[in-house]
């Protein structure tokens, strides 16, 4: 009989012991996660999420619980990883945490179930929620992200493909689209993949043209379409709300259409006739001028755009723009990089 109490009492303490630990862990990792959307983003919306949710986190964490804990006795206090020793961005700090958070809920759900049965459905629910906040959060990233780019390279095919597009992200680049109209699957696969890798090595969006299985299939940040390509909803549909989607636009229609339908920022051109878009009459700055007064998305201007005609272009209230030769076939790209991000500045045209 003596046994049975221990081995009970045993179980017990045992069980507290995970549950004080896991939510202490699920708290701190949201704490972690709130500042952020507090003081990084100004979004109250998450901020007040993160809060209800470690309120929740401490309606549960009785004293008993507390009681429980040993960390001199803990094993686990002495173990480490050396990911853990740094991180390469903000970026990697909301994903660790938002992991430890997860897991931790798991952790809550699972062991809580014999610990108090109402303890599991909780924790259960909590864990969805936190997986709504990560798309959420995910999504409103690269908003702020793409809000802060001005300039956006879109990629040629070209022998020095991955070396031009390093030499851009050192100068300072932070948006990159990829394009190849004429490459097989596989060759496009593998390099959205270096280039994807690329991108995230300099903390840059990585967007893929045309094609959302290959941008799904990366990872990438979203996807380019051109007015024949996918409907925007059906695109949305398959890359979730935390995707970005642009859409190529060339008349006012264009644009009001596709700001109804839900894209995340517009191509603005060609603003000059190009050999990229063979066969499409230059937009003009008539248009600019339109997209300048009536846009409520970010846009880039794109078409011809090089370090020539940039003051003419930014005379007509532009604010973006969207370069392929000029930087593809740059025999400094990280020169000509910085030359368009000096030019761009903060953003607001010249009058």
């Amino acid at each position: 009989m003596g046994n049975t109490d221990g081995q009970a009492r045993f179980v017990q303490l045992a069980l507290c012991r995970i549950l004080d630990a896991n939510l202490d862990r699920a708290r701190e990792g949201l704490r972690t996660i709130e500042e952020w959307c507090r003081f990084g983003l100004d979004n109250a919306s998450l901020t007040d999420e993160c809060k209800h949710l470690r309120q929740e986190l401490a309606h549960w964490h009785t004293p008993a619980l507390r009681a429980a804990r040993d960390t001199p006795g803990d094993a686990g206090t002495a173990l480490t990883h050396p990911d853990e020793a740094q991180r390469s961005s903000v970026q990697a700090v909301l994903q660790a945490n938002l992991c430890r958070v997860e897991e931790a809920l798991r952790v809550l759900e699972e062991y809580g179930k014999v610990y108090d049965p109402e303890m599991g459905g909780a924790f259960k629910q909590m864990r969805y929620r936190v997986y709504v906040l990560e798309s959420k959060l995910t999504a409103n990233q690269r908003q702020q992200r793409l809000e802060r780019s001005r300039l956006y390279l879109v990629t040629a095919p070209t022998e020095t493909l991955f070396a031009t597009v390093e030499a851009a992200l050192q100068g300072g680049l932070k948006l990159v689209q990829y394009r190849d109209k004429t490459a097989d699957d596989e060759v496009r696969l593998s390099n959205a993949q270096k280039l994807c890798q690329l991108c995230r090595r300099y903390d840059a969006l990585f967007i893929v043209n045309d094609r959302v299985d290959l941008a799904i299939a990366v990872d990438a940040d979203g996807v380019h379409l051109g007015q024949q390509d996918l409907p925007i909803a059906l695109a949305r549909q398959l890359l979730g709300a935390q995707r970005l989607i642009g859409r190529s636009t060339h008349c006012p229609d264009d644009l009001h259409r596709a700001i109804q339908e839900g894209a995340d920022y517009i191509g603005v051109g060609p603003v000059y006739e190009t050999p990229t878009k063979a066969g499409r009459p230059a937009a003009g700055f008539d248009y600019v001028r339109y997209a300048a007064a009536h846009a409520t998305v970010p846009w880039f201007a794109i078409g011809g755009i090089d370090t020539n005609n940039l003051h003419e272009v930014r005379a007509a209230k532009v604010d973006r723009v969207a370069i392929v030769r000029a930087i593809m076939h740059a025999e400094q790209p990280m020169v000509t990089t910085q030359y368009f991000l000096a030019q761009l500045g903060n953003g607001r045209s010249e009058e």
